[in-house]
């Protein structure tokens, strides 16, 4: 910069202001001239705005106005060109044309697109020749080769380069990746791998039951794999049908019908499998469909019997006598074998055994006498046993009617309650009634209605038959008064129509009630006339139940008091470790067990107190009893029954019985070890007991037990 009025003495220097000014621009203030600090990118920014002027140096007053002025960056190539948006994944169907597009690619380059050729891009292809080629000005990626198979090569990766300078040597470039994958078409047809399938299945196979898997081998994928099977020829268009299978493409021949080997022992199959979508531009590489023959071999099986009806419709009458034939079943075995069969009834279905059948002919007959109104259709099936082969079993099921006849006497349709009004008038109709019969003939039932002899000459009441199985009761008088009589007895005697027809004679109660001015009966019972005139019914419920609450609180009082008492034990020191009682006479009672103090027992060397019985009131006690001391010898025992006589004997508290305590103590040093009656017998003790038979009748049992003579209990 150089103003006109700087003389070149240094009285004027120059300031610059604006964008980048100190920083990256900077201005000589004695000579104006403007210089660059650093490297300037005109990708960064293409433009400066600047402001100078000049002052003067001595006043700093400008010399001159302030002037503007536009610094822009001339552009070098210095960008290579980038793939914004790569690496690239595109797809094209297989056998495309050449030149089909596949996809476009687009590389931008940063440098200043007006000036020169640095931001003029040129593509070409570096990997991926001869299959694909790309248009230098546009980077549109188009096939090369024609016929490309995706069974072949699926994928391909190209390398696509962009440069600059129009491609020029010195130019700049990029590069970025292209994945290509063939898209499939239908240009494959199935094929089976084999041109005939030969299956074997057994006769018992179920229906719906799959008998084989057949595919044929497509190369293509996805829909264009999709099959379609038919059959279309053979001897088993009705036997077996093929299904596919959508996740494998497999076809699935199932059975329709059921297999017999003594019928037809194989079949052939003719299968078509073709595919579901077609593309008309590859039907010239064949026809989209192949052909296979499946033949399938039935192998026998031992089968149940079968019999020639799925189900067996028969009748009988329930009047049928026992052993009266109803029916007959017939089944046979359909191997070659041709197996006997042998019948029985499954009496799951015959609990009550009502019929049989005869193992051999089939035929079935009446067990039992039948009755139509307990069960009018019998339900039961028939087994079928081959007779070399007791597993097999056939079922046939057979319903069996019962045909009705006129068995059951008509009856009243329901409990009638009749009543007549005392102030009732003659021909009064005072109850309708009706009939019912178990029976079931087939033109219905009719009933005839009529009192019986006895009944036909009353003067009370008179009977109507309707006809229509109704009969309406009427009064023959008035005045019917409940003090006189308060219930009569109507018997009315009811035919049907059946052949032979039944009778029955059924009883009428009338009750003779009290009534309003409509005549709804208020009171039926005679005693109501007998009550006095100032007691209500209400006020003898309330004295009934005042009654019953007083009883209840007495027995309540009773039942503690019970509860209160100290109840029949033991003393603590007591233990009884056996105790036997025999009783031969009425005294006492099996709650006699306290006869005799067995504590004293356990411990002949304590002093026995005396305690009074229980179960008996005592008048005298005594104040002391014996003290037993430890003698070395048996004479304990007979001391402790000697005084043990002697008490029961002055006692008035004993019992007037035989009372046998057989104790587990065997005393101090006894010879004779064990008092039990058992171990005795067994012993060899020579211990004579002879002198108990001298104590008298109370110790009689006791004598017997252990005594030797030749009135011995076990001599």
């Amino acid at each position: 910069l150089h103003s006109d009025v700087d003389k070149g003495d240094g009285s004027i220097k120059y300031i610059l202001s604006g964008e980048g000014a100190s920083s990256i621009f900077i201005i000589d203030e004695n000579t104006g001239d403007i210089h660059a600090t650093k490297r300037l990118d005109r990708e960064e920014q293409a433009y400066y705005t600047l402001r100078a002027q000049a002052l003067d140096r001595l006043t700093n007053k400008p010399v001159e106005p302030e002037s503007e002025f536009v610094i822009k960056i001339q552009d070098i190539n210095d960008n290579e060109p980038k793939f914004l948006d790569g690496p690239y994944t595109a797809g094209v169907p297989e056998m495309s044309p050449v030149g089909t597009s596949v996809v476009q690619v687009t590389a931008t380059d940063a440098d200043d697109p007006t000036y020169g050729n640095s931001a003029r891009v040129v593509y070409s292809i570096l990997q991926g020749q001869p299959y694909f080629s790309v248009e230098p000005k546009t980077g549109i990626i188009k096939t090369a080769l024609p016929n490309m198979d995706r069974e072949a090569k699926d994928q391909y990766l190209l390398v696509i380069q962009a440069k600059d300078m129009v491609g020029q040597n010195g130019g700049l470039s990029g590069t970025t990746s292209v994945t290509v994958t063939l898209t499939d078409v239908n240009d494959n047809p199935p094929r089976f791998p084999r041109r005939s399938y030969q299956y074997n299945v057994p006769e018992s196979l179920p229906v719906a039951s799959v008998v084989a898997r057949i595919k044929a081998a497509d190369a293509d994928v996805g829909p264009n794999a999709e099959m379609e099977y038919k059959i279309v020829d053979g001897d088993g268009l009705g036997v077996f049908k093929i299904s596919v299978d959508k996740d494998t493409q497999e076809g699935i021949i199932t059975i329709q019908k059921e297999l017999d080997f003594e019928a037809k022992t194989s079949y052939t199959l003719r299968i078509e499998a073709a595919n579901k979508h077609v593309d008309s531009r590859f039907q010239s590489l064949g026809p989209f469909s192949d052909m296979t023959t499946v033949k399938i071999i039935v192998e026998d099986v031992d089968e149940p019997p079968v019999f020639t009806s799925r189900l067996y419709s028969m009748v009988v009458s329930e009047a049928a006598k026992v052993g009266t034939i109803i029916g007959t079943v017939a089944a046979h075995d359909p191997d070659v074998s041709n197996s006997p069969v042998r019948y029985s009834i499954d009496r799951n279905t015959d609990l009550e055994r009502y019929f049989n059948i005869d193992a051999n002919s089939g035929v079935i007959t009446t067990a039992k006498s039948l009755d139509r109104e307990t069960n009018a259709v019998h339900n039961i099936t028939v087994l079928a046993m081959e007779s070399q082969n007791p597993a097999q079993i056939g079922r046939g099921y057979v319903a069996i009617t019962i045909l009705d006849i006129n068995d059951n006497a008509p009856e009243f349709a329901m409990e009638y309650e009749t009543t007549v009004c005392e102030n009732a008038q003659p021909g009064q109709v005072i109850q309708k009634i009706s009939a019912v019969d178990k029976d079931d003939p087939p033109s219905g039932h009719q009933f005839y209605f009529s009192l019986t002899a006895e009944a036909a000459n009353n003067h009370n009441f008179t009977l109507q038959d309707n006809k229509d199985n109704t009969a309406s009761v009427l009064t023959r008088r008035n005045g019917f008064r409940r003090q006189e009589q308060s219930v009569f007895y109507l018997p009315i005697f009811i035919v049907d129509s059946g052949s032979p027809s039944l009778s029955s004679t059924n009883t009428l109660t009338i009750r003779v009630c009290d009534c309003d001015a409509d005549g709804i009966a208020q009171t039926c019972n005679a005693e109501a006339y007998i009550l006095p005139a100032g007691l209500s019914t209400g006020a003898l419920i309330a004295i009934l139940a005042c009654v019953l609450t007083l009883l209840v609180l007495v027995l309540l009082i009773v039942t503690m008091r019970r509860r209160k008492k100290e109840p029949l034990i033991f003393d603590e020191e007591r233990d009884i470790r056996e105790n036997i009682v025999r009783y031969d006479d009425e005294g006492g009672g099996e709650e006699d067990t306290e006869a005799f103090d067995m504590a004293a027992l356990r411990n002949l060397n304590i002093i026995r107190d005396t305690k009074t019985r229980r179960d008996v009131t005592p008048e005298i006690q005594f104040l002391s009893r014996p003290t037993f001391k430890s003698i070395p010898d048996n004479v304990i025992f007979r001391e402790f029954i000697w005084e043990r006589l002697k008490e029961a004997d002055v006692d008035p508290c004993a019992p007037p019985y035989d009372s046998l305590q057989t104790y587990a103590f065997e005393g101090n040093g006894s010879v004779a070890e064990s008092l039990s009656s058992l171990d005795s017998i067994s012993s060899n003790s020579d211990q004579n007991y002879d002198y108990l038979s001298d104590w008298g009748p109370r110790f009689k049992r006791l004598a017997d037990m252990y005594g030797t003579g030749p009135d011995s209990l076990y001599s």
